[in-house]
Formats: structure tokens, sequence, C-alpha cells
């Protein structure tokens, strides 16, 4: 369904629970961006009126994500910390060329969100499968299902706004681009890492 060209590696999970705590906190800071992205989006592309509503239920939603993943934080005596740089979305947004008509750049931004929440939505489901705290694995069930949404939704609003067979085509592109990311991480304990 995410049309993902590479799936994670299953011994992603096993590394994920060893340093569950280091994943929460990255999770929790993948919530906050998620809804800072969504904020940008709104700022940026005010006269997409449609797209502006769907925005600001997305910031409400991936904050209330934020606070559930802060009170995990907080139940396990781990304090959120200093957020760190997110080496997969850097390399990610890389792949396509600055500027173009704002048509353009709203799909590329479009595309990067659907991307982003994609592979979140396959983690979370990896880790709702192979977590051994049943809590945890509940948690990142119902993440998972509302990842899914974000996807379905990024894509269908640049599909909405932007030359249909032009967003398929550079879609496909994005997603080998991807896969020749994640073939290039090592190890790491993110939410996107290896």
């Amino acid at each position: 369904m995410l049309g993902l060209k590479l799936p994670t590696d299953p011994r992603w999970a096993n590394i994920a629970e060893k340093n569950i705590d280091d994943i929460l906190i990255d999770h929790a800071y993948c919530e906050q961006k998620a809804a800072s992205t969504a904020i940008s989006l709104i700022v940026s592309f005010p006269e997409y009126t449609e797209l502006i509503t769907a925005m600001t239920g997305l910031v409400q939603e991936e904050m209330s994500h934020f606070k559930m993943v802060h009170d995990l934080l907080k139940e396990r005596n781990v304090t959120l910390g200093r957020d760190r740089k997110d080496a997969y979305v850097a390399k990610v947004i890389t792949f396509f060329p600055k500027g173009g008509s704002r048509q353009t750049q709203l799909a590329h931004r479009l595309l990067y969100a659907a991307l982003i929440e994609a592979r979140s939505c396959e983690r979370f489901r990896l880790l709702s499968e192979e977590l051994s705290d049943e809590k945890l694995r509940r948690f990142y069930r119902k993440l998972m299902i509302s990842e899914a949404g974000h996807y379905t939704m990024f894509l269908k609003f640049a599909r909405q706004y932007h030359d249909e067979a032009e967003v398929n085509q550079k879609w496909s592109d994005l997603l080998d681009f991807e896969a020749k990311i994640l073939e290039s991480f090592q190890s790491g304990t993110s939410v996107h890492g290896w």
C-alpha cells in the first residue's frame, strides 16, 4: 500500500527495542516537526483553502501525538532532551531542485511530507508487531493507522494541486531516491534511520 521501494530491514525493530527510550525521544520530535510542517504549509500557501483546513486539523493531531509520546517518556522517567538532526529527512529534502513555480514548490513539499509519513507508518507497523511491551505495541498500532491517513492525504493534495501524471512520476522517482538513502544508512536509533 505504501509503495516504498525498500522495506525496512526487520532487524531495525530489534535495535529500536533495545534503544526504545532514544526511539521515543526521536519520535516526540518527529511529531513536533510534523506539526511544524503543517504550520509552514499554512503560512506559505494560504490561498489553498482546502489544504489550510486539513493542515489546521493536522497541527492539532500531531501535537496531540507529541503529548502522548511525551507522556510515555515521563512515565519512563526519561527527559525529552534536545532535538537531534534527522539525517534521513536532511537527505530526502535534497531530491527536488529549489525554486520553480509556487505550484511546483507546493507539490514537492507535499511529496516530501507524504514520503516521511509513509516511512513512519511502515516503522510504526514494525514496532506494533515486534515490541515485547504490549502497551507500546498498541500505541504504535494506533499511530500507524494515523500515519497512513496522513500519507494518503499529502499525496491526494499533491495530485489535486499539480498535474497528476507529473506528480506520479515525481513520486516514483522520489521513492527510488529514498530507497538509496536507506541503503546508505549503517546504524542508528531513530524513527527514520536504519
